[in-house]
């Protein structure tokens, strides 16, 4: 019984965690455990000031009220994300496009400050 009472609370705090930062809420499976520990960290000490920041102070324990949990939907199968993921990956080391966008850098480059008197 008490272990579902964790797991509930550890659900409930991990859902906040998504609703706030998009980082979390993601696919995670290509991070090192490094990374993602220093991400859950960062999120947990940035979700920590912002309710420190909005706590009233001087309010009485009775007045404070916890806030609902958040219901996070995944809008698309896991199996779709993914290989959206392969798709941009494959964009971004598509040599034909980087020497194209290169040589257009290049030519803006040399057209705008070859004119120029500095």
């Amino acid at each position: 019984m008490k272990q579902k009472a964790c797991t509930k609370d550890v659900e409930r705090a991990f859902g906040i965690l998504q609703s706030r930062f998009s980082i979390v809420a993601g696919p995670v499976r290509f991070w090192h455990k490094h990374v993602l520990h220093d991400i859950m960290y960062t999120c947990i000490i940035m979700h920590n000031m912002i309710i420190a920041d909005k706590r009233d102070v001087d309010a009485s324990i009775e007045d404070r009220m916890e806030t609902l949990t958040p219901v996070v939907k995944m809008l698309l199968d896991e199996n779709i994300r993914f290989q959206q993921f392969l798709a941009r990956h494959r964009e971004i080391r598509n040599k034909d496009a980087h020497i194209a966008l290169r040589n257009a850098l290049i030519d803006h480059l040399w057209d705008e400050y070859s004119n120029s008197n500095n």
